[in-house]
């Protein structure tokens, strides 16, 4: 068998464990069902014993997405989905009286409970402030030559923008917070079908996909969106109660995209950052 240098094998692990920490959020969630009931989303079970390992979960992912971004306008898409996976993990939905068994409500209508409230401004004010050391990161190594400062900057300029939109939020009352967490989940699913797309029409010249594969890209960047599109037309518009399934549905094509993308980078010979010319 070839060698695998140390870089391949951090490589690897850590595209494998991209793809495994939804399916700890799922196995979780599917834990804390005989006690909690079928909940509305996903995102309810954060009021469940799910909690920890549903923040820990999507917050490694977060990690895994920028080490693992890559080159190209894919990388640009994955930093940002990076910089909205914790979003996601940190700021809770609002939940309405009698959606989660158990839980107590101060409100009379939809509303992020109190005792959560106190951990959000801490959880919210700690993102904006490393988010906004790791932009000073970038914008020194990149000063050093040490990181493609080009490539680099649209994923920065991005960056403050975001940490800039969560700072004023952040001033505002819970309820406006609860809204940036379904906000950061649907552009997070979006920018990953924007990632399956750009792998099937601007593929990478160092390691192309497969024809079959890049069929499959296709497929995914077309039934990402659609579930999405379904999902709010159904269960936010409609009533319909699909919004859990249509979020179990996004989890799982996010599964199926990772996995592909672990088979078609498998055996890179040099997973770096830096591109290097062909030929």
């Amino acid at each position: 068998m070839p060698a695998v240098s140390t870089s391949q094998r951090t490589y690897r692990y850590l595209r494998l464990a991209l793809a495994g920490a939804p399916v700890a959020l799922l196995v979780s969630v599917a834990l804390a069902v005989p006690d909690a009931g079928v909940l509305p989303s996903l995102s309810h079970y954060f009021y469940t014993p799910a909690r920890t390992v549903f923040s820990a979960a999507l917050v490694a992912a977060a990690v895994c997405l920028l080490v693992l971004s890559g080159r190209g306008p894919q990388r640009v898409l994955l930093d940002v989905a990076a910089l909205l996976a914790p979003l996601v993990a940190i700021v809770p939905t609002p939940v309405a009286p009698g959606e989660v068994p158990g839980l107590a409500l101060d409100c009379a209508a939809s509303c992020i409970p109190a005792p959560v409230v106190a951990d959000l401004a801490n959880a919210v004010t700690t993102y904006v402030v490393v988010g906004a050391l790791v932009v000073v990161v970038g914008v020194v190594l990149g000063s050093r030559g040490d990181i493609e400062l080009a490539a680099a900057a649209p994923t920065l300029a991005i960056a403050v923008g975001v940490l800039a939109a969560v700072a004023l939020f952040a001033t505002r009352a819970p309820a406006g917070l609860g809204r940036l967490h379904v906000v950061a989940a649907v552009a997070f699913f979006a920018l990953i079908a924007g990632v399956a797309l750009a792998e099937a029409i601007r593929p990478s010249v160092e390691h192309p996909p497969s024809r079959r594969l890049r069929i499959a890209y296709v497929g995914l960047a077309v039934a990402l969106p659609a579930d999405l599109v379904a999902t709010f037309l159904l269960g936010v518009v409609a009533g319909l109660p699909v919004v859990l399934i249509g979020e179990v549905i996004a989890l799982v094509i996010f599964v199926a995209f990772w996995l592909m993308q672990t088979a078609q980078k498998w055996s890179l010979a040099d997973p770096s950052l830096r591109a290097r010319p062909i030929g």
